[in-house]
């Protein structure tokens, strides 16, 4: 049985069992989600797919395609630039996923029902966010040094 499972799924059993498991409570999720304002629920994800779609992907493309522009090297595709790239947008990236989740509190839009839920100040909000992406884009160009420190010493016997 598991044999003909695995010809017919491709997969072991248990991935089967787990995927069910995981569609039963992404079921039981939405059921408990969409029971109150599920109309809001589908204008908020309609809108934020057409934003994500219409507006963010070109802007991320574009601002791949400049990266790319502006570290371009004598060889079209060198590892370095490869590297360089790469080490800019992982901290560009977590420093948008945090001005994202943090939005309300950096742009002071919730500081009033912040200040009442934990009688502290929202104003520190934005220079934290700063410091910590700056602190993300120090250490990612630390480690880019480091692994090219790294490389271009030569080979130990």
């Amino acid at each position: 049985m598991r044999r003909l499972l695995r010809g017919l799924y491709g997969e072991p059993p248990l991935h089967l069992v787990v995927l069910l498991a995981s569609f039963a409570l992404c079921g039981y999720a939405l059921a408990r989600l969409l029971a109150g304002d599920w109309w809001g629920i589908v204008k908020w994800s309609a809108g934020a797919a057409l934003l994500h779609d219409l507006v963010l992907v070109p802007l991320y493309g574009g601002a791949d395609w400049l990266l790319h522009k502006a570290v371009r090297g004598r060889r079209p595709r060198s590892e370095f630039r490869i590297a360089v790239v790469n080490h800019i947008r992982v901290p560009a990236v977590l420093s948008l996923l945090l001005l994202l989740v943090y939005w309300p509190l950096i742009s002071q839009d919730s500081g009033p029902t912040y200040r009442a839920a934990t009688l502290l100040s929202p104003g520190v909000f934005l220079g934290r966010w700063l410091m910590i992406a700056a602190g993300l884009f120090a250490l990612s160009a630390l480690l880019l040094a480091l692994r090219r420190w790294r490389a271009s010493r030569p080979p130990r016997p």
